[in-house]
């Protein structure tokens, strides 16, 4: 029996299709233009933002106050370490299965940690996913100054009202012309 090649064709287009809306379901869709798009999906989908908040500053959340990831001195392996077993002691929760289980985190196990073993987070990541939020923090959160409305923009997209808060910073003062340097 021959194969017909538009029927292979097909099934092919059919399949690389449903892989497309697989990885769209799970936010994780491919952005050319910038490759940490999957780490802000992760971000999103894990509620990084619960805490650590859409732009990274901080503050309080269902898990206490959470630290700045805009002024955070962590190395990737250690923003990677912080987020698949948490931090003891906080309210950071761990994210990797298996955390002071099947693999130890800080050099300890379950035993070793006590009491004062993070919560486990509602959601599991894989070590790419963890991989990928480490590095959109460090391309988009580390080391950046005050949020602004391009930021927010780019997160929640321009027809997101919760950006609203941060246009006054993007616009000049009614009546008063922006500066163009210097006079003479």
């Amino acid at each position: 029996m021959k194969s017909d090649p538009i029927r292979l064709v097909a099934a092919g287009l059919l399949v690389c299709s449903l892989l497309m809306l697989s990885a769209n379901a799970y936010g994780q869709s491919p952005s050319a233009s910038d490759p940490t798009a999957v780490g802000k999906a992760v971000f999103k989908r894990a509620n990084c933002v619960g805490c650590h908040k859409w732009h990274g500053n901080g503050g309080g959340g269902y898990g206490g106050d959470a630290l700045s990831l805009r002024t955070t001195e962590l190395t990737r392996e250690q923003i990677m370490e912080t987020v698949s077993c948490g931090r003891p002691g906080t309210g950071m929760p761990f994210f990797m299965r298996g955390a002071y289980d099947t693999t130890k985190c800080y050099d300890m196990n379950r035993q070793e940690v006590g009491n004062q073993i993070p919560p486990e987070a509602n959601t599991f990541l894989r070590p790419s996913d963890i991989e990928a939020v480490a590095d959109y923090v460090l391309a988009h959160i580390k080391g950046k100054g005050e949020p602004n409305y391009a930021e927010c923009i780019d997160f929640f997209g321009n027809t997101s009202r919760v950006c609203d808060v941060y246009k006054t910073q993007a616009m000049p003062a009614a009546g008063v012309a922006p500066s163009t340097g210097p006079s003479k």
